[in-house]
């Protein structure tokens, strides 16, 4: 997917994040986050909008801890969310492509991996807001779902500070049904999980079902669609995959 497309989702998922989450109410509990209200949603995704927009508009090459969460509350934390929100796009809108700045995962540049996180983080507290008030999920395309059970698999969880491990070596296949070529296979050990491509090898356990299905179970924001073979390993990773 190209950055212009990720910019225009996050721009979409944003402003539904907002009005789910005025509809919802700030007291609303988010269900995928225990202790979480709709309060904290908003104020969490703002501050990163805000960080993330930082490190492009500002050039920084270097890590800057994310500012301090608003006070706002109510409608006027609301408002201060799509305040947020809309310097974020229109920050990525008009950065340059060649810009540099910090950026914590492998992408083609800083500008395409802040477009792709920033997409993925904003659809993903999205579906939290909606679901705060019992409503349905508005639906996630099979191309950007895939795209970002990609970005968990092969970004966050390559990197040394997964927790996702098992002291007997272990195979997970991650399987969408209706995306084609969308298929993973993690290998666990008491290492960082390591994730290729393709699903040749046997695996212990398999999860397969939808892109959308699948990004929201890996998210732990859903129940895995389908789980074969031996459902510990699902288990494990339900327990240990939380991104901090």
């Amino acid at each position: 997917m190209e950055t212009a497309e990720f910019v225009r989702i996050l721009d979409r998922e944003g402003r539904l994040l907002a009005a789910a989450a005025e509809a919802a109410g700030s007291d609303a509990e988010i269900p995928a986050c225990p202790g979480w209200q709709v309060r904290d949603l908003l104020r969490h995704t703002g501050v990163v909008h805000r960080w993330a927009a930082a490190f492009v508009a500002e050039r920084h090459t270097s890590f800057r801890p994310m500012p301090d969460e608003p006070g706002e509350d109510g409608a006027e934390l609301v408002a201060w969310y799509r305040d947020a929100h809309r310097h974020l796009v229109g920050t990525l809108t008009s950065a340059a492509p060649g810009v540099e700045c910090w950026h914590f995962l492998p992408a083609p540049s800083p500008l395409a991996f802040w477009a792709r996180r920033q997409a993925h983080e904003t659809t993903v507290h999205r579906v939290d807001a909606e679901t705060a008030s019992g409503g349905t999920p508005t639906g996630i395309s099979p191309a950007f779902a895939a795209d970002g059970v990609d970005e968990l698999l092969r970004g966050f969880h390559a990197r040394a500070r997964s927790r996702v491990r098992s002291a007997e070596p272990r195979v997970l296949r991650v399987r969408a049904t209706d995306v084609d070529g969308a298929v993973w296979t993690v290998r666990l050990s008491p290492e960082a999980p390591v994730t290729g491509l393709g699903g040749e090898e046997p695996a212990d356990c398999e999860v397969a079902g939808s892109a959308a299905g699948l990004y929201l179970a890996l998210w732990n924001r859903a129940p895995f669609p389908d789980v074969s073979g031996d459902a510990s390993v699902a288990e494990l990773w339900r327990e240990r995959s939380a991104v901090g």
